[in-house]
């Protein structure tokens, strides 16, 4: 590399504000960039004038008090064709989709590099909890971060060799009550910020609504069996994902778990818990960080989501790009259009979509 210069993704939050001041410490020069994603007009005027309140303004201050440089970028046109409406297309058909998985490739980390190359920046840096690593034959990839329960790898397992060699990861090694501690340190109020849980654009949670805002119709159908019979009526596939069981306005004297959704027929299949369970899994649109092809089968330790601990799997190269994932031990409620990634050890392996 030519020099030390980063660009940083500045939420406003502790995490990034943590990022600024661990790689000024470390000797980088930094510039930070925050991006708006979501809004409309009148969010956006705010957000790139630095008004009270808004995630620029937040960002601001924190690179301020550090003389670090400071971007606000509207980059909604981007968000929107990359992630909110194929989020909603998903659910249109039967699937239950991870929009921050995707928007960390083709938006988040894509923007950060398009930019940093415009301003003849050679690295970039998130927020995110993960340590980068080199391996041997220079392949990038990332390994689990030192605090577990904050790991975020998973939700990196798409991004490019390109955007993993040039990703800077400062906050991997550390805990998130050291990083609050941090912040606090230094006297900045996001110090004791609470985490965020929700999707950005939906954040009370309310997916079925949004898409309603996004022109899509929910339509009643039929809760099936899995023989087929009509056993209820369902208020719209889209609302309901596997293994759900609350809210399905239907009772039948014993705990019932949604299944299987056909958005062809318009129907939700209903069943007992042991239907949800399965050993074999395949995935599509596959990316591999820590090796170059897979050619023959590899042990591993994968998962379906981002949150449940991974169990020991072997994964097989089926052909057309795709895999197969066999579990040692049966699997609970694997979910199409969810992402199934996998490990050795704490080494960030690889992952796909669920087929």
């Amino acid at each position: 590399m030519t020099n030390k210069k980063v660009l940083l993704a500045m939420s406003g939050g502790v995490d990034s504000a943590a990022a600024a001041i661990l790689l000024a410490r470390g000797g980088y020069d930094v510039t930070g960039v925050t991006f708006l994603f979501n809004g409309n007009e009148k969010d956006a005027s705010a957000f790139l004038s630095y008004a009270d309140g808004t995630a620029s303004a937040k960002a601001k201050e924190v690179t301020a008090r550090l003389s670090i440089p400071h971007i606000a970028l509207d980059r909604r046109n981007d968000f929107r064709v990359c992630v909110t409406e194929p989020f909603v297309d998903a659910y249109a058909t039967g699937k239950t989709p991870n929009p921050c998985v995707i928007c960390n490739r083709r938006v988040k980390i894509r923007c950060l590099l398009e930019l940093a190359d415009s301003l003849g920046i050679d690295f970039i840096a998130t927020g995110h909890y993960a340590i980068p690593v080199t391996l041997d034959g220079g392949r990038a990839s990332v390994k689990k971060a030192a605090d577990t329960k904050k790991d975020q790898s998973y939700m990196l397992y798409l991004l490019t060799q390109e955007m993993l060699s040039r990703l800077l990861l400062p906050l991997g090694s550390l805990t998130k009550p050291e990083i609050r501690e941090l912040v606090t340190s230094h006297g900045f109020t996001c110090g004791t910020d609470k985490d965020s849980q929700d999707i950005c654009f939906v954040p009370d949670g309310d997916y079925a609504a949004y898409m309603e805002k996004c022109g899509f119709r929910h339509r009643d159908g039929d809760f099936i069996d899995v023989n087929g019979n009509v056993i209820g009526r369902h208020h719209g596939f889209a609302r309901y994902t596997t293994g759900q069981r609350k809210g399905l306005g239907v009772a039948f004297g014993h705990p019932v778990y949604v299944t299987d959704k056909d958005a062809v027929a318009n129907t939700v299949t209903l069943a007992d818990e042991d239907a949800l369970f399965r050993r074999d899994v395949s995935v599509g649109d596959v990316n591999l960080t820590a090796i170059d092809s897979l050619t023959e089968p590899i042990r591993v330790t994968a998962k379906l989501r981002y949150t449940p601990r991974e169990a020991a799997a072997t994964v097989y190269p089926v052909g057309g790009g795709k895999l197969k994932v066999i579990f040692d031990e049966p699997q609970r409620a694997a979910t199409r259009g969810q992402h199934c990634v996998f490990y050795d050890g704490d080494l960030l392996i690889g992952g796909g979509e669920i087929m």
